[in-house]
């Protein structure tokens, strides 16, 4: 009973954050004046790109814990952060090529940002592929889990690519060197955004992870309901 009020708290606070959110985005930050209204795209891709980034990292260690502890906790951990941040990058993936055609004249250019966003994406996509098409769930969870260690390194490289490369993508505008940085509205605006952004992905996460449980608990239920059957009726 706690729990489940401590998830309803959780989906009211999520909810309000993101109407605080997007009030924010639509009406208090100002209009960029060299790219205009399409700017506020920008408070959607990048909290959605950072949320990503942190999914991939939850996946990454899960799966190291799995593989060292051989944990189903760990492993549920891994696989429902993989689908909630598969979400995620999806968004990013969006939202970039609709701020990019108006802004740049094109939805894509395969710079070293967004081939290696796109490659993230395409972890996430077989991360998931190996879960649903391999029948032995203990040769799925261990395969998946050396996607999730490794592909942790495109997440570095990803985030460090416009710092190591010149891109058509942008220069980071936080901690990006002389010359960054936002109007103290857009950044207030940006870091709302990203927070709301966390409180749904983890609200979506303990959701996951909540049915993940679930089902693995089912499993064993049947299981042992099987073992204690006769012979006879479980043939039949």
């Amino acid at each position: 009973m706690k729990k489940a009020l401590s998830l309803n708290t959780h989906a009211l606070v999520t909810l309000g954050w993101l109407f605080v959110a997007l009030y924010m985005i639509f009406l208090y930050a100002p209009r960029e004046e060299t790219m205009g209204e399409v700017q506020r795209i920008f408070y959607i891709h990048v909290p959605s790109a950072i949320t990503a980034f942190v999914a991939y990292f939850i996946v990454a260690l899960g799966s190291v814990m799995y593989l060292a502890k051989r944990s189903p906790a760990w492993d549920e951990v891994a696989h429902s952060a993989a689908e909630v941040g598969f979400v995620f990058c999806s968004c990013v993936l969006v939202t970039g090529p609709l701020w990019a055609k108006p802004v740049w004249g094109i939805w894509w250019t395969w710079d070293m940002r967004l081939t290696s966003t796109f490659i993230l994406w395409l972890l996430f996509v077989s991360y998931l592929m190996l879960r649903s098409y391999l029948v032995n769930p203990s040769r799925a969870a261990t395969l998946s889990a050396v996607v999730g260690v490794v592909g942790a390194a495109d997440v570095i490289f990803d985030y460090m690519s416009i710092r190591w490369f010149r891109t058509q993508h942008p220069q980071p505008v936080i901690l990006g060197g002389p010359g960054s940085g936002l109007d103290p509205r857009m950044l207030a605006t940006l870091l709302v955004s990203w927070g709301a952004f966390l409180c749904l992905f983890a609200f979506l996460l303990r959701l996951r992870v909540g049915l993940a449980r679930a089902q693995r608990e089912l499993g064993e239920i049947r299981r042992t309901f099987d073992m204690d059957l006769p012979e006879v009726q479980r043939g039949q």
